[in-house]
């Protein structure tokens, strides 16, 4: 696909994700193995996670009364341990299919061969990069869950202290004040997504790529939100169809199936998360080099060329400043 740099930063949503969805034909083979190794696990533990603590939970609530509280104590460690080891899994394999999706998408561009080893060697370097950037971000999140659990708190004490009805007004606070945590939910993590292929592209890690994904996403704050949204929409819609039919089987509010469709049903699930989680790193390091063309900032590909051979220990000496003439993907 040859595009000039002035009809790049006229691309809209439709042009981006079909140009995302088209890049693993250059190299399939490798997308198919880091989509196998990385992406996948990712995608299971995300739905799965759940069909080892909602019975914990489910045994909480049923057992609140008529249980000893020390056996609360040890079905609340469980619960605790499971979100643990689901939290590190979690973010190990992100940011491991993060370094991994873009160095590939990087290489492409830059005409660099690119196979599944090469590509698993660079993920240690820039898994360190990546942490330090994810740091900041987790940082970040921490002051805003802390202001949402404050705000609540605030409108709680205000109207009177917590009822088993909520009042019309106790509603109407909460509803604004989750839709304004939600904005900016995602307004920090458009910047986080931007900011990763950052890390990973140019000499700049943590708070200063926060910085850059800022000034790079200006004029294309929209689209970037446009895109968490789908995200995030698609991910909810497919977590909650999987815990009506495979989680809560068999509860009063989930869908009757037989264990063979629940089987059926959360392994597509578990297939349509996958391909979710790939187009969303595809459409996240296209985003980068939509944004650089937007401010027309020109790439030198021998440069970026040279950037992901220190990756893998090479250097790639620079014989001249190609720009971003053509957007081949």
């Amino acid at each position: 696909m040859d595009r000039p740099p002035e009809e790049l930063q006229e691309l809209g949503l439709r042009e981006v994700l079909r140009e995302s969805i088209s890049i693993p034909r250059a190299s399939p083979r490798t997308f198919s193995l880091i989509t196998l190794v990385l992406v996948f696990p990712l995608s299971f533990a995300v739905l799965a996670h759940n069909i080892f603590t909602h019975p914990i939970l489910h045994r909480l609530q049923s057992t609140h009364y008529s249980s000893p509280s020390s056996s609360h104590g040890h079905e609340w460690a469980l619960f605790f341990l499971y979100q643990f080891i689901y939290l590190l899994f979690l973010f190990t394999f992100s940011l491991l299919a993060t370094a991994a999706v873009v160095f590939t998408v990087a290489s492409i561009y830059a005409a660099k061969a690119v196979s599944f080893s090469s590509t698993m060697s660079a993920i240690r370097p820039i898994f360190s990069r990546l942490f330090r950037t994810f740091l900041w971000v987790s940082l970040i999140m921490l002051v805003y869950n802390s202001g949402f659990i404050l705000a609540i708190a605030v409108v709680i004490i205000l109207s009177g202290g917590v009822s088993a009805i909520p009042s019309p007004r106790q509603i109407f606070l909460f509803t604004v004040i989750f839709l304004i945590f939600l904005a900016v939910h995602v307004f920090i993590a458009a910047h986080w997504h931007l900011a990763s292929v950052i890390t990973v592209l140019e000499p700049v890690c943590g708070l200063d790529a926060m910085k850059k994904s800022r000034e790079l996403m200006r004029g294309r704050i929209r689209m970037a939100l446009w895109f968490v949204l789908g995200y995030l929409g698609a991910c909810g819609l497919i977590s909650g169809a999987f815990g009506a039919v495979v989680v809560r089987a068999g509860e009063e509010d989930s869908i009757p199936a037989s264990p063979m469709v629940r089987v059926l049903v959360g392994g597509a699930l578990v297939a349509v998360l996958v391909v979710v989680n790939l187009v969303g790193l595809l459409v996240q390091s296209v985003f980068y080099y939509v944004c650089k063309s937007y401010h027309h900032q020109p790439i030198d590909k021998s440069a970026l060329c040279e950037h992901l051979g220190g990756y893998l220990g090479e250097y790639v000496p620079l014989k001249s400043s190609i720009q971003m003439e053509n957007f081949e993907l």
